[in-house]
């Protein structure tokens, strides 16, 4: 039997991860949960620990994070980990609050062991957010689409082999965003349609800056690509306003058109082109900056952030 490992970012979520805990126990496949592991992400919680709920696996290990970093960060630290010290077959990734549900993980190591080569992810079907939240959510999934070119839709809950594990803890961009990552390192990995569960207790903590700043923090994960779109669009729009000068100009040099009217279009058309050019140039230096720059590598650096490793059971 396959040896997994089920990494879980928390903070401040001890009420929603003992639930999830007795849901693992129930819900969990008996076979694949006897050999799994359970190592516990803690993002330098403010509240105290409480006495964990019972894990009916092979062991569970909590990891203390000097500083708050981030649930993405969390989850690259706790990637890293496992990579480096804690030898098994497939890590298993998902959120403490319970909307990852448990009974779903049976559906991620069947697709796994269909894919075995592949990191597979639980691609949201439906979600239990306010209609709100999922205007602006589907606002953003465009948003990235256009800017990148790629689709996503689907969040952490995923499940890596082992071979493609060491490869993703070396890929600078999950420190970022960990799907992000996985789609800009170009390893292999499909989604298998999974219905997101509602939290388990608590408040979630994803509000409408929290959605801004999570898109985007994806879209810097590809911002090569997004800076050469935008650039791309850029260049268009001083094309096309270039060319409606040009006729402005024609316009009114075989007196079609009223002098005034010639020169205020034509002025306004003109800041459209220096601004494009300036967004340009702009971009052009951002992304040579970001080629050049010396990336950050979770695998090597993930130590820096681990305070103390605790093992509970």
């Amino acid at each position: 039997m396959a040896h997994h490992v089920i990494v879980i970012p928390q903070y401040n979520d001890w009420e929603a991860l003992n639930l999830l805990i007795e849901k693992l126990n129930l819900d969990v496949a008996a076979s694949t949960l006897a050999a799994t592991s359970l190592i516990i992400v803690d993002d330098c919680s403010s509240q105290d620990a409480p006495s964990l709920t019972k894990f009916n696996g092979k062991s569970v290990q909590i990891i203390r994070l000097w500083r708050n970093m981030g649930h993405q960060r969390a989850i690259a630290i706790g990637l890293s980990y496992v990579a480096d010290q804690y030898p098994c077959d497939k890590v298993i990734v998902m959120d403490a609050d319970g909307e990852d549900a448990p009974h779903d993980i049976n559906a991620l190591v069947l697709a796994s062991q269909n894919n075995p080569n592949d990191i597979v992810f639980a691609q949201r079907t439906k979600r239990q957010e306010s209609l709100l939240f999922q205007f602006f959510y589907g606002i953003y999934k465009l948003v990235f689409r256009q800017l990148t070119g790629k689709v996503i839709a689907f969040g952490n809950f995923s499940i890596i082999p082992q071979r493609r594990l060491q490869s993703i803890v070396r890929v600078s961009e999950i420190w970022n965003n960990f799907p992000g990552g996985v789609i800009k390192s170009r390893l292999p990995y499909q989604s298998v349609p999974i219905e997101r569960a509602k939290r388990l207790a608590g408040q979630s903590k994803m509000n409408f800056v929290s959605l801004v700043l999570h898109g985007l923090s994806t879209i810097s994960v590809l911002i090569d690509v997004a800076a050469v779109r935008i650039l791309i669009l850029s260049i268009g729009m001083s094309v096309a306003a270039l060319l409606v000068i040009f006729l402005v100009l024609f316009l009114k040099w075989i007196n079609n058109a009223s002098p005034g009217w010639a020169s205020t279009l034509s002025s306004a058309l003109l800041i459209v082109v220096l601004q494009s050019f300036l967004i340009s140039l702009f971009l052009v230096f951002m992304v040579l900056q970001y080629r050049t720059q010396q990336q950050f590598i979770p695998m090597l650096q993930y130590k820096d952030f681990v305070e103390k490793v605790e093992t509970i059971q």
